[in-house]
């Protein structure tokens, strides 16, 4: 089948499951970056329970799959009676994966901030919170955040696993479309286009531009 046939027949599947895609994405993008800045701040605290529940799940998730960390969140936890709509276990999963390698890129990123800087803000008597929230946090920020860019991308991709607990996305419509149809060049080199311009054309140019930001703000522009 040419190519513009099959995009004419099944193109409409094919953008559904793409708009899923980056509403997982979405979803994900936003558990992972609030539980990365809990757990990275988390590592850094002196109370003993929360630096120590903030590395056991970094731990955990980090050194397991998200394929089976998808798995228990979806069919496990319902026989603890906690039970999550697939959409939402997708999302989640997704998000606390990418979320535990995000809460080391925020610790390592604060640990980078020179320390005169911590030195300063406090002898000129700033509480902790004001000197992490005005001195410090702004310049991890700009430390952070290269290395966010690589791991929302590695974030996009690994929603395409959330189509083994039946969330219709992307990668959920090809496999529907390549069972039925055998076109497998066709349907998953179109699905590789559409990750590789979701990548290249939202989240690449999204950090670039949050970067020149962040710069500008820092004086370093």
């Amino acid at each position: 089948m040419p190519i513009w046939e099959f995009l004419e027949t099944y193109g409409p599947a094919l953008t559904q499951g793409t708009l899923v895609t980056c509403t997982q994405f979405v979803l994900a993008s936003l558990v992972a970056v609030v539980t990365a800045m809990i757990a990275g701040l988390g590592t850094l605290s002196r109370n003993r329970i929360i630096r120590g529940s903030s590395i056991v799940y970094i731990e955990i998730f980090r050194g397991t799959s998200l394929l089976v960390q998808l798995y228990w969140i979806f069919f496990v936890l319902p026989l603890f009676g906690l039970t999550l709509e697939k959409f939402t276990a997708g999302f989640v999963s997704v998000g606390l994966n990418c979320g535990a390698y995000g809460a080391e890129l925020v610790r390592g990123a604060i640990q980078s901030v020179p320390r005169g800087q911590w030195e300063a803000a406090t002898a000129i008597n700033m509480t902790p919170f004001i000197r992490m929230r005005r001195i410090i946090m702004p310049q991890a920020f700009a430390i952070m955040l290269p290395p966010w860019g690589n791991l929302l991308i590695e974030l996009l991709k690994g929603t395409a696993l959330v189509s083994l607990i039946s969330v219709t996305d992307l990668m959920f419509q090809a496999k529907q479309i390549n069972a039925s149809t055998y076109l497998s060049a066709q349907v998953f080199g179109t699905a590789l286009i559409i990750y590789y311009v979701l990548a290249r054309l939202l989240i690449t140019p999204l950090i670039s531009r949050m970067e020149r930001i962040v710069a500008r703000r820092l004086g370093k522009a």
